[in-house]
């Protein structure tokens, strides 16, 4: 059992939840994307949000600044969100303005809104879940995008519920995090993205 809630906890890093929105967006999206428009976006945000920080884990690693790729130490997390802040900004900044689209700069400016709350309680000594914070974003992103573009995705949004649910139990039975913890995660997620729903829903 042990080594199956391991391999949720992998699959469902916050690591992906980038990437996954991205995907998520070109897939239920109605409106026309030229290919251009989604490898413009969609390499770049993989290289910005997978690889480079891939390459700064296995840095920080041999620097003897982190133990585990689930960082499971205050100071360990601080370091994982400063570099994602940075390429989440990179993205915001220099990405996504060469193939704009409002729906995708809007979720990366939720994710960044999520990451530095995270990033401001570690600073309380306080462990919020990034895991449930990012699994938090993309569910609410995909049920923002099912209202915006007056798409049925109860499948997709069922299937995430389940995966959501799956995440929270790992990270307990990995005794990762608290259950307060795991709320306070959940919630910084989706209230950052509900906030911006204003700006393009």
């Amino acid at each position: 059992m042990r080594a199956f809630y391991q391999l949720i906890s992998y699959l469902f890093h916050p690591l992906f939840i980038p990437i996954g929105g991205t995907l998520m967006y070109f897939i239920i999206t109605p409106k026309y994307t030229p290919l251009e428009m989604q490898s413009g976006n969609i390499l770049p945000i993989f290289i910005l949000t997978v690889i480079i920080p891939i390459i700064c884990y296995f840095i920080l690693r041999n620097l003897g600044m982190v133990t585990s790729v689930f960082m499971p130490t205050i100071q360990e997390r601080k370091y994982t969100l400063y570099i994602s802040i940075s390429l989440l900004l990179m993205i915001v900044y220099k990405v996504i303005p060469n193939n704009y689209s409002s729906e995708l700069f809007y979720f990366f400016f939720g994710l960044i809104t999520a990451a530095l709350s995270c990033l401001l309680l570690l600073f309380f000594k306080f462990k919020s879940s990034v895991h449930l914070m990012g699994m938090g974003s993309l569910l609410m992103y995909l049920i923002s995008l099912s209202i915006h573009f007056e798409i049925n995705v109860v499948i997709a949004i069922s299937a995430l519920t389940l995966a959501t649910g799956l995440v929270a139990t790992s990270r307990l039975y990995l005794r990762a995090h608290s259950r307060s913890e795991l709320f306070v995660g959940f919630l910084i997620g989706t209230i950052t993205q509900l906030m911006t729903l204003k700006f393009w829903l």
